[in-house]
């Protein structure tokens, strides 16, 4: 099929994108990396009146440091860029791990970090990774910039709390260096939309004990969520068999799985403990690989 007939604009700075989506009051679609936004229009799965390409917008697609040492990630940041930069390695290695799973090489090529997060799919590797981090997401609309935590911005299925006219400027996650992450996933194939996915980040401590966890989980409900009870159940202490398995256990307090083609909502409940147990697991060897050193 073909996209049913609309006009095509080039914004060249986020002001006039802005601009351009008041003007069609909420019938446009900005337009960057393309990849979920293109199939969904010709398939006629979303009708807009016109894309606005946000490509030429410069200085949109940088990982820059902030003051707290925490990242600052452009929206226009493409995956491929964030699986190869030092920094996100150094302080944000969930999203260094998270970028391989993202679909194949072509598509991380030309997908970008804010059109996923606005896609908002409830199994998305980006938005698992911004909810599991508590990252905020700057948005600039015609009141001017606000700021919406990671677990806020997202509202369910392919919904966000970004208004018609907003755009989305950047993405700054807390500092982790230091910090160990790992994401493991479900899926029929590799880079094919997650069955059930589980991002683990956590801050080693002495004594072989952790000072802090944070579990979060996609594909489980309406959107990607943060398992807060499991995760404050792991501060403080050592990852062995018991507290790994109360909360993996725990995780499945924040599930709402849903049946669809991929797998049936039983069948998600029972692959999240497993799932995350398999995460925290991952922690830990690599935590003790990093101390054999």
């Amino acid at each position: 099929m073909k996209p049913a007939a609309l006009e095509y604009l080039r914004a060249t700075s986020p002001v006039e994108a802005v601009a351009l989506l008041e003007r069609y009051d909420g019938t446009a679609r900005l337009l960057a990396g393309g990849q979920s936004l293109v199939p969904l229009l010709s398939m006629r799965l979303v009708r807009a009146a016109a894309v606005i390409d946000v490509n030429p917008i410069r200085d949109l697609d940088g990982v820059v440091p902030t003051g707290d040492g925490a990242l600052a990630i452009g929206a226009l940041a493409r995956y491929s860029a964030l699986e190869r930069s030092p920094l996100v390695h150094a302080r944000a290695p969930l999203v260094a791990r998270a970028m391989p799973f993202v679909g194949d090489r072509q598509i991380r090529n030309r997908g970008t970090l804010g059109g996923a997060l606005c896609h908002a799919d409830p199994a998305g590797e980006v938005a698992l990774c911004a909810v599991t981090l508590g990252a905020a997401l700057r948005l600039l609309g015609p009141a001017g910039e606000r700021r919406v935590s990671a677990e806020e911005f997202f509202l369910g299925p392919y919904t966000t709390a970004a208004q018609p006219a907003e755009m989305l400027l950047d993405v700054t996650v807390p500092d982790g260096t230091g910090t160990i992450a790992t994401l493991v996933e479900h899926a029929r194939r590799h880079g094919d939309f997650a069955v059930v996915s589980a991002a683990v980040v956590g801050a080693p401590g002495g004594d072989g004990a952790w000072r802090w966890v944070r579990i979060g989980l996609g594909g489980v409900a309406d959107r990607p969520v943060y398992a807060r009870r499991a995760s404050e159940m792991l501060a403080g202490r050592r990852l062995d068999a018991d507290a790994m398995r109360a909360a993996s256990d725990a995780a499945l307090e924040v599930a709402d799985p849903a049946s669809d083609v991929r797998a049936s909502a039983e069948y998600r409940r029972h692959l999240i403990p497993i799932y995350v147990e398999r995460a925290l697991a991952s922690l830990e060897e690599q935590r003790c690989r990093g101390s054999a050193r």
